[in-house]
């Protein structure tokens, strides 16, 4: 491979790695949504969407393995090559988290929420937010954006514990409420996990970008 072609190929890497985020943060964001709005059919685009990204993940490790092989790259496009392999399991990981969220829609869709829904989207909110940013810093090289993340993944535990406690408090005074209130525990128990790999996913960036590792968490 010439290296004319190498860097294309390394540009084409970094843009479907894009892309592949992308199609991650949207599947997040859709799952949360048919879940606010009871839109089954939403849930199950969002697990079909899952098959996309389980696809784009292989391809992308492919590539990325044969730069390393063939072209040997050096100081920052190993880095960044790194940073690919690893941020790509990332994103395969929330789109999988998303499909589990998409999944419990379809499982309760037609019942009436035991708690309204206010910390879940606000856990949604934030997460996305989350992997916008980290998106961004990829794209631009900007790492301004991430040095707060470590306080953002703090407000999603936050929130998640008080959902948490709350359906706990519900599920003790009306056992009825159970399999209702256990879905959406592990509704947010999947958000605080989106949250924690946009943590990888910034503390991979920074590293990308300067040289340094730094652990958001």
């Amino acid at each position: 491979m010439a290296r004319s072609d190498y860097f294309e190929e390394l540009n084409r890497l970094k843009k479907d790695t894009l892309r592949m985020g992308e199609l991650a943060k949207q599947a997040a964001e859709n799952a949360v949504r048919a879940l606010v709005k009871r839109n089954a059919e939403l849930a199950s685009e969002v697990i079909r969407g899952n098959i996309v990204i389980d696809e784009l993940e292989f391809d992308l490790e492919n590539r990325c393995m044969k730069l390393l092989a063939l072209q040997h790259p050096l100081a920052s496009d190993l880095r960044a090559i790194g940073t690919i392999l690893k941020i790509i399991t990332d994103f395969d990981r929330i789109s999988d988290l998303a499909g589990d969220i998409a999944n419990i829609v379809l499982k309760i869709a037609d019942e009436p929420f035991v708690k309204p829904l206010v910390d879940i989207p606000r856990m949604s909110e934030t997460a996305q937010g989350m992997i916008e940013d980290g998106l961004n810093a990829f794209s631009t090289g900007n790492i301004k954006n991430l040095m707060n993340f470590s306080e953002r993944d703090d407000l999603v535990d936050a929130l998640c514990d008080q959902v948490r406690r709350e359906l706990i408090t519900i599920m003790i005074e009306n056992p009825r409420t159970i399999r209702n209130a256990s879905h959406l525990l592990f509704v947010a128990l999947h958000l605080e996990r989106i949250a924690d790999h946009a943590c990888n996913i910034a503390s991979r960036i920074y590293y990308m970008v300067t040289g340094e590792r730094r652990k958001f968490e």
